[in-house]
């Protein structure tokens, strides 16, 4: 859904919620609907959040350059290097 979509459902709750005076469209209440667009919103974005913070983390491998004698590592010894980019 991404943050746009969960911004527009909070915004739609809280209109629901906040912004009508006439709370009954047949069977249905707008503010229980609007509190429940809002919670949707909140939780969709708390995903997407967590999702793109956790993509974020990579893991780049060390490729030696021409001229370099290349030894390969034992079983108990791994080359690598973490980096974090933002």
């Amino acid at each position: 859904m991404g943050i746009g979509g969960s911004i527009l459902l909070i915004v739609v709750g809280a209109i629901f919620t906040f912004g009508l005076d006439d709370t009954d469209l047949g069977p249905f209440n707008l503010d229980t609907i609007g509190w429940i667009l809002q919670l949707a919103g909140v939780v969709a974005l708390l995903l997407t959040l967590y999702f793109w913070n956790s993509r974020r983390r990579t893991v780049v491998r060390e490729v030696p350059t021409a001229g370099h004698t290349v030894i390969p590592p034992t079983t108990d010894e791994v080359i690598e290097r973490r980096e974090r980019r933002y």
